[in-house]
């Protein structure tokens, strides 16, 4: 049986705890909540950790969030040894929030990559620190020092951040919002969320499920660390937060 989740972070990334009830638990111990702020592995973005604060104060450590038989069954994995909340019980959802909060910043930082290389994504992991986006491109012919230079000039700008809906038809007629080469968006639900960047998506568009900063000023100071060349026709960016080491 598959349970649905409503899903918090889709539409306000920035909630940090809610209440909310338990649904089921897993066979492996996994618990489903009826809706939650807790972000599930996808799209290169690692799930959540947190915790889960029951009515007597005492905590539920969870290690990771992953998605069940659908995008809509979240399902929060508990570190192990951890006590199991019954059926209906009411907890309180806190999210780690710095953890969160720089997975957002460095979500965000990816996209403007994206932007800087208008080139097929074949690709991406964002990470805490360190993030990558691979490119399907032959000839690098770009540098470290540009690359950085024209993502900063992204960031300074403070452009807005949202997130819209689309349909499934509204995609199909715009294939050239989808920047993966190798993935394409869940279709079949009728509708597509689009990430955007810049007044009226001036900047940037495309599809993604993952969680993102309100303005790229807040993304802060990043800088390409590498540009590695993984096959004839592949070239891996490496991003990592504050300024470029010397020498580095």
């Amino acid at each position: 049986m598959a349970y649905d989740t409503m899903i918090l972070f889709r539409d306000d990334s920035y909630m940090k705890e809610i209440d909310a009830t338990v649904l089921a638990i897993n066979e492996r111990g996994g618990i489903l909540m009826d809706r939650t702020v807790f972000y599930a592995t996808s799209g290169g973005q690692p799930g959540d950790t947190g915790m889960f604060i029951r009515s007597d104060g005492s905590t539920i450590a969870i290690a990771a969030t992953v998605t069940g038989e659908t995008k809509d069954e979240i399902i929060h994995v508990p570190t192990p040894d951890q006590p199991v909340p019954a059926i209906g019980e009411r907890l309180r959802l806190r999210l780690d929030w710095d953890r969160r909060y720089k997975l957002m910043r460095m979500h965000a930082a990816c996209h403007l990559l994206s932007v800087v290389c208008p080139f097929p994504i074949t690709g991406a992991a964002v990470g805490e620190d360190d993030s990558r986006v691979d490119f399907d491109l032959p000839d690098a012919g770009v540098t470290k020092e540009g690359v950085t230079a024209k993502l900063m000039e992204l960031v300074n700008a403070n452009h807005p951040i949202f997130t819209r809906w689309i349909t499934d038809e509204e995609l199909a007629a715009n294939p050239g919002l989808i920047k993966s080469k190798n993935v394409r968006p869940p279709m079949g639900t009728g509708r597509i969320r689009l990430v955007c960047i810049g007044e009226n998506a001036s900047v940037d568009s495309q599809p993604c499920g993952g969680t993102h900063v309100a303005t790229t000023g807040e993304v802060g100071a990043i800088h390409i660390g590498k540009i590695e060349k993984k096959g004839k026709e592949n070239r891996r960016f490496r991003i990592r937060f504050g300024t470029s080491p010397e020498g580095e």
